[in-house]
């Protein structure tokens, strides 16, 4: 028997959050390519080695910004699944998390390039306070959809 549900109404948020993201990546890629073009990095190498960094710098800056791009895509595929499974049962409650999420990512991925790692710890709280947020809801939301197919 199929399962049928209803998205919220408020559901359009949660995909205005969730397509909000790709602005977070497009601002890493602008960092990385700026700081790698002024380094001099060449691709294919995806960072300065350790002896360019403690020489140059820029080449430094570049590594920051490449690092802070991968922490970003390691946190992105697993934060919008579960934003979009927690938009399902709680939209307002997860766009309000979403928003966090990504403010802290922009606020980690400036401090972390422009002040190093030590700078990053507010926009990554934040944005990890709007991450646990996000997967509480789409556990909570999972577990009642499946209550609700197996009745």
């Amino acid at each position: 028997m199929p399962f049928v549900f209803e998205v919220p109404k408020e559901y359009g948020y949660v995909l205005a959050v969730a397509t909000s993201t790709i602005f977070i990546n497009t601002y890493h890629k602008t960092l990385t390519y700026s700081a790698r073009k002024a380094s001099g990095i060449k691709y294919p190498n995806s960072f300065a080695t350790p002896e360019q960094a403690d020489k140059d710098p820029k080449a430094y800056k570049f590594n920051l910004a490449q690092r802070a791009h991968s922490n970003f895509t390691e946190n992105h595929a697993p934060f919008v699944t579960a934003l979009l499974i927690a938009g399902l049962g709680y939209p307002d409650f997860a766009t309000y998390a979403g928003i966090a999420w990504v403010v802290g990512r922009f606020f980690y991925a400036f401090a972390y390039t422009k002040y190093g790692p030590q700078a990053r710890t507010t926009g990554y709280a934040v944005a990890h306070l709007g991450k646990i947020a996000v997967t509480v809801m789409a556990v909570l939301t999972s577990y009642r959809m499946v209550q609700a197919a197996s009745k």
